[in-house]
């Protein structure tokens, strides 16, 4: 029992000396993939025909607990619609939260699909959850899919609240 205590002690020193000097302590790595939905053809096409988009822009954004951001990284998606982000536990001697991180499309280069969509949070941005492995010093989240689509099947804001015509006005 007293071997594990040392054990546990040195590996808690090691860690914090690593926060210290903001060298080592791993990765999060953020990795999903990015697919076009076209609402245009028929049920199934549109249910099981979603096609991967190459050289989608994805971005993580991390904060820190002062709510500033302490990293900001994107990706472009391969071939297969698939893209990971790498950021080092440790910036500047502060540790990175995954909680305190979020995801979201930011361009699309297809010239049809090209509308991002709120399905899996990929329009507005999603935080990291749990992560999907945690593997020695590398934690990996996972996420989407993420959809754009065609701009024949975006819905348009038909919300009052953010129009400004009008407001204040008595007619």
């Amino acid at each position: 029992m007293p071997c594990f205590v040392y054990i546990r002690t040195q590996m808690q020193e090691s860690w914090e000396e690593a926060a210290a000097t903001g060298g080592g302590g791993g990765v999060i790595q953020v990795g999903g993939k990015v697919l076009c939905q076209d609402c245009t053809e028929g049920w199934n096409e549109w249910v099981s025909g979603q096609k991967p988009i190459e050289g989608c822009t994805v971005s993580v954004t991390c904060m820190d607990n002062r709510k500033r951001i302490i990293y900001y990284g994107r990706d472009q998606t391969d071939k297969a619609g698939e893209f990971v982000v790498t950021i080092n536990k440790y910036i500047h001697g502060k540790q990175v939260k995954p909680e305190s991180c979020f995801t979201r499309l930011v361009s699309s280069p297809d010239p049809v699909c090209n509308i991002p969509t709120d399905f899996a949070g990929g329009k507005s941005g999603v935080k990291l959850g749990r992560p999907t492995m945690v593997y020695r010093d590398t934690i990996k989240h996972v996420l989407g899919p993420f959809y754009y689509t065609t701009p024949m099947c975006d819905e348009p804001d038909t919300n009052d609240d953010d129009n400004s015509y009008g407001k204040g006005k008595n007619y």
